[in-house]
């Protein structure tokens, strides 16, 4: 076998073990959101961190305690985002630099 031959088949190789790598570096179309406290959940956005931020998802309607549901994430650039949530008690969460590469799901808790 000769260079112009392994060469081809070398670089192939290389770009198939880098592929995880590259899935990692982008946030999925979508993330579930778990209300896991004991009062609704009454809104929820999730934006793109930095002086523009951008609304990437939001939550159509009140969450029921227990619940789950799937939010699209519209345009979504990057991996770290800020997510508030506000609850039926008054209460708030609000994280910011949520990694959503790494993190398809939100478990909002007390």
């Amino acid at each position: 076998m000769t260079l112009r031959h392994i060469l081809p088949a070398a670089c192939a190789l290389a770009l198939l073990t880098a592929l995880p790598a590259l899935a990692q570096s982008r946030p999925p179309a979508q993330i579930k959101i778990t209300n896991g406290r004991t009062v609704p959940l009454e809104t929820l956005e999730i934006t793109t961190t930095g002086e523009q931020a951008r609304l990437v998802a939001k939550l159509a309607k009140p969450l029921a305690p227990g619940k789950s549901i799937a939010l699209k994430l519209n345009k979504p650039a990057g991996c770290s985002y800020y997510v508030l949530g506000k609850f039926s008690d008054e209460s708030e969460s609000d994280n910011d630099g949520i990694d959503l590469c790494k993190e398809r799901s939100l478990r909002l808790t007390e």
